[in-house]
């Protein structure tokens, strides 16, 4: 299989879309323009930034993907050896010079949410750091990857028009770290059984599959309690969290045994992420 093959298969490219828009929808939001920092910016997040996570993830998590039955397909590859220096320079080298280029186009905001960004995606994954076996700091890395392009989209928008982020966006954010956050531990639960014969620690292995399935029920219902408290229209918002709620309430009491079938539920939250990414531009056209 050819290395662009690979690399596009490795970076999960129905998932680009889940950090282009919140960057390009927090600097529209904010700036209220589209200028070459909207277009830039976007872009960065949507392919080099995603090129660049689940890159260095697949690289550094080879051995124990070898045991994982999800690996080959939509949620990522199993990269070849081979391919692990050509991944991690071509990662660098697509990621690197439009982050600071992006960053020139800002001032100490945007240069503090860039580095906070791109050490996030190499921390969760490689040698030394490993944010992704260190229970719960891999929920927290894991959501900031997320997060993180929406605080770079509203830094830039502060040190370029001087905007002023409001308590309403202060909680949309923390609403979103949280679905991040519960998004992260119940993706973990499925590969319980893989982690532990392998040795890796998460969130899941830590708590068992059971218990985490309910702390990521908890965040996502603490998520939508935040956005209920947001200046009007963003209650309307809270309703985004029920399906993924409804999507993981059947696995409530799911074993460590039986966690590999929560796969089944992924695969549909994957394409929920669509569904309620379509709902979100709706409610925020509105709101512009």
């Amino acid at each position: 299989m050819s290395l662009i093959r690979q690399l596009v298969l490795s970076s999960r490219p129905f998932s680009w879309i889940n950090t282009a828009f919140p960057f390009a929808a927090a600097y529209l939001y904010a700036a209220r323009e589209i200028d070459w920092v909207l277009i830039l910016g976007a872009l960065f997040f949507l392919v080099p930034y995603n090129v660049a996570m689940y890159g260095i993830n697949d690289v550094f998590d080879y051995e124990s993907d070898l045991r994982n039955p999800r690996k080959g397909g939509i949620e990522g590859a199993l990269l070849d050896p081979s391919l692990h220096a050509p991944v991690l320079w071509i990662s660098a080298l697509s990621t690197l010079p439009p982050a600071l280029v992006l960053m020139l186009g800002g001032g100490p905001a945007t240069w503090a949410a860039m580095v906070v960004s791109l050490f996030a995606v190499a921390a969760y994954s490689v040698k030394g750091l490993r944010f992704k076996e260190r229970p719960f700091l891999d929920s927290l890395t894991s959501s900031t990857h997320f997060v993180s392009p929406a605080v770079v989209g509203f830094a830039l928008a502060h040190d370029r028009v001087g905007y002023a982020p409001g308590a309403t966006v202060v909680l949309i954010l923390a609403a979103f770290f949280l679905w991040g956050m519960a998004a992260h531990a119940f993706g973990a639960v499925q590969d319980v059984v893989p982690d532990r014969e392998g040795g890796i620690a998460s969130v899941a292995t830590a708590l068992g599959a059971r218990f985490t399935v309910r702390m990521a029920v908890l965040l996502w219902a603490a998520a939508g309690v935040l956005l209920l408290l947001g200046q009007w229209p963003t209650p309307l918002a809270a309703v985004l969290v029920v399906p993924y709620i409804a999507i993981s309430l059947p696995w409530f009491n799911v074993t460590d045994e039986t966690s590999a079938a929560v796969n089944s539920a992924w695969r549909r939250f994957i394409w929920l992420n669509y569904a309620c990414g379509f709902l979100a531009t709706m409610m925020l056209i509105w709101v512009w």
